[in-house]
């Protein structure tokens, strides 16, 4: 996914100005494919002089106000033709895995703090996608709110993963402490 689709998507949603994009950004789009406020207002002008969104007309001066954007035609067949497209997943890169494998070679001293921290992070993102999930999905959904439930299930579904891998690899250090016993670092390492 792209940047460029990823705002042409929220502004066939809902035209909005610079500063609102960003503030949606922030509270939807933003939770799988996020981008600061600059990238977004530098994309804006891009979409602008391709000819894919325009700036709503104003009845007030330009200058320091600000401008609402709505998707042209032009934007919209992009967007389609974007969204037609094949793409192959991307292969997974998570620095916490590949610093297991390191601890694996070199001993897991502080292993399981920076495990239980990613845990508290992935449950705080879980109950902020259920809370979301209760307060907008709660009654019979619209074709789009279907598919949108589904990106946030996908969301859902994701988090509760890492949750239940984290627990389980906490478990699994804890495990190796206590079979070492001895104060040798169950990585191979010493304390």
């Amino acid at each position: 996914m792209s940047l460029p689709h990823a705002i042409l998507t929220a502004l066939l949603e809902k035209p909005s100005s610079g500063l609102e994009l960003t503030r949606r950004f922030d509270r939807s789009i933003g939770y799988f494919w996020s981008a600061t406020h600059q990238q977004i207002y530098r994309e804006l002008g891009k979409l602008e002089l391709a000819g894919f969104i325009r700036a709503l007309p104003s009845a007030q001066p330009s200058r320091g106000q600000k401008k609402d954007f709505e998707v042209l035609p032009a934007g919209r067949a992009e967007l389609t033709q974007w969204a037609s497209q094949a793409q192959d997943p991307k292969p997974m890169r998570d620095a916490l895995l590949l610093r297991m494998r390191a601890a694996a070679v070199v001993g897991s001293t502080g292993l399981d703090d920076e495990l239980r921290r990613h845990l508290a992070l992935h449950q705080r993102q879980l109950d902020e996608y259920a809370e979301i999930e209760q307060r907008d999905f709660g009654a019979p959904a619209t074709s789009d709110d279907r598919l949108r439930r589904l990106v946030l299930r996908a969301g859902i579904s994701l988090e509760t993963f890492w949750v239940e891998w984290l627990t389980e690899a906490l478990d699994e250090v804890a495990g190796m402490a206590a079979e070492a016993g001895d104060g040798a670092d169950p990585g191979g390492g010493t304390r």
